[in-house]
């Protein structure tokens, strides 16, 4: 494969995005360096930077990633059926969030830094694979709710998006997180992804908690 060719360049994206996936499964975000991520790839540590400029840029790749993994297990699942109920609905999507538990943690944690880290470049590249997953809920939205007004659906969307920013904090509770509740007299539920999402997703179609 030729040098700079774009199946190299975008075979060695993947390698650094993989090599930060590997970090972060054991680190936090704000431990991990460009310098580790670097010398956990085949290449040289400095040739990261033809690739990424920031570890935030290299996080940002990674949610992309989980984006579009996400995206297309959506479009699989709605292929395969054409009416559901909302029961099943809200099934669906807290099936398909409870496979993507390393998308709602980046959600959850590092989003904000991700964004303001990036070039405007990196951060267009995300844009669009974001605003195709606004599209896709949507149009799980058209086909299986096809009477549900326009304003129902818009007002879906604008809300089940923010929340997913919140699921992973309130489904993975360290130990020391559930001592200190317990000692603050913290009245907490624990739930899981699929049961937290699945309520979430009937009470924005009409149902009740």
């Amino acid at each position: 494969m030729p040098k700079g060719s774009p199946e190299l360049t975008q075979a060695r994206r993947e390698e650094i995005v993989a090599a930060c996936e590997k970090l972060y499964q054991t680190r936090s975000f704000k431990d991990i360096t460009m310098g580790e991520i670097g010398r956990a790839t085949s290449f040289t540590r400095t040739s990261i930077y033809n690739y990424f400029q920031t570890k935030e840029e290299i996080f940002l790749a990674l949610l992309q990633r989980e984006y579009i993994l996400w995206i297309a297990s959506l479009k699989r699942t709605m292929a395969q059926v054409r009416t559901m109920t909302e029961d099943e609905f809200a099934a669906m999507l807290a099936h398909s969030l409870e496979e993507r538990a390393q998308m709602l943690k980046i959600l959850s944690m590092n989003h904000y830094d991700m964004e303001t880290g990036s070039r405007p470049e990196r951060l267009r590249e995300f844009k669009v694979t974001f605003g195709e997953a606004l599209r896709t809920v949507a149009s799980c939205l058209d086909q299986v709710f096809p009477t549900m007004p326009a304003q129902q659906k818009q007002d879906f969307i604008y809300a089940f998006f923010p929340f997913m920013f919140g699921i992973y904090p309130y489904t993975y509770v360290t130990p020391k997180q559930r001592t200190a509740m317990e000692e603050a007299g913290v009245d907490y539920a624990f739930m899981t992804i699929y049961e937290i999402t699945f309520r979430c997703v009937k009470k924005l179609l009409g149902g009740s908690l």
